[in-house]
């Protein structure tokens, strides 16, 4: 997170009535009804911004765009590929398309995604339309994807904060700025985030992390090797690794673990040289 825009290595999905006070550069975009981002979105692949949704800077993309209708974006419209537009759609800095241009509304995003596994089914694909299906559905963090960003729905993104009405999970190496309300949080390792986080849930930290901000959750925190606090600690139950850091103060109620590293197991025939 720079100061006005996103960057990320991979794609973004940005669920319903969200609101970004940012702009975004990606591999390929994907905004869903009524999305208000207040900068430019940049794409390296194909852009789809879907029914009521407002872009407060320029799109770019050098693939293809679909803009369904009511769209309003407030900037230049630049497109390298083909442009599918639907009616209504006002562009107050005009617009530049390099391929076919076809007025119509184009599929919404959620018919979109189903012809395209619709399509996996007809040509004999099942095997990868029931695995992509369990990596959308499956648990795991790590089944989010190739460093995809995921906006849930009705979430806000601002220069103050970064809400989202469910769990947050936020992968390896990255930089956000904001204070993270959550229902539960997941970070992996070496991220830096530049807020606070409060939570209703767990929250569980990777290693090598630093948080500039206080931790308050209901829940449990664990806290790995190598991260560094540099707030308090607000929750019920805290486990935190003895090579990790807390400038502030600790607090709850259920107690505080410490975990320190498993002591190194002797072989076989280190036993055997052992006096009995």
């Amino acid at each position: 997170m720079e100061e006005r825009t996103i960057v990320i290595d991979g794609d973004v999905i940005a669920g319903n009535h969200s609101e970004i006070n940012y702009g975004i550069i990606a591999n390929s975009a994907i905004l869903g009804e009524r999305v208000n981002l207040s900068g430019d979105l940049t794409s390296t692949g194909d852009s789809r911004i879907d029914i009521w949704s407002r872009i407060g800077g320029n799109v770019k993309t050098d693939h293809n765009a679909y803009i369904g209708e009511f769209v309003t974006i407030d900037g230049k419209l630049v497109v390298k590929g083909d442009l599918d537009i639907g009616n209504d759609v006002k562009i107050n800095g005009g617009f530049e398309a390099k391929g076919w241009i076809v007025v119509r509304n184009p599929v919404p995003v959620i018919v979109y995604l189903f012809l395209y596994i619709s399509e996996l089914l007809r040509l004999g694909k099942g095997e990868e339309v029931e695995k992509a299906l369990e990596d959308l559905f499956e648990d795991d963090v790590e089944s989010i994807g190739l460093n995809s960003m995921i906006i849930p729905n009705g979430s806000k993104i601002s220069m103050d904060s970064i809400r989202v009405p469910s769990n947050a999970r936020i992968g390896n190496k990255c930089r956000l700025v904001g204070n993270i309300r959550a229902t539960s949080l997941e970070m992996g390792n070496q991220t830096t985030l530049y807020g606070s986080i409060r939570t209703i849930g767990d929250v569980k930290l990777g290693t090598d992390n630093i948080i500039h901000g206080n931790i308050i959750s209901r829940g449990r925190v664990d806290v790995a090797a190598g991260t560094h606090i540099l707030g308090e600690i607000n929750s019920q139950s805290i486990k935190i690794h003895e090579d990790s850091r807390v400038d502030g103060v600790m607090r709850a109620p259920g107690g505080i673990i410490f975990e320190r590293e498993e002591d190194d197991v002797l072989s076989d025939s280190e036993l055997m040289d052992l006096d009995v």
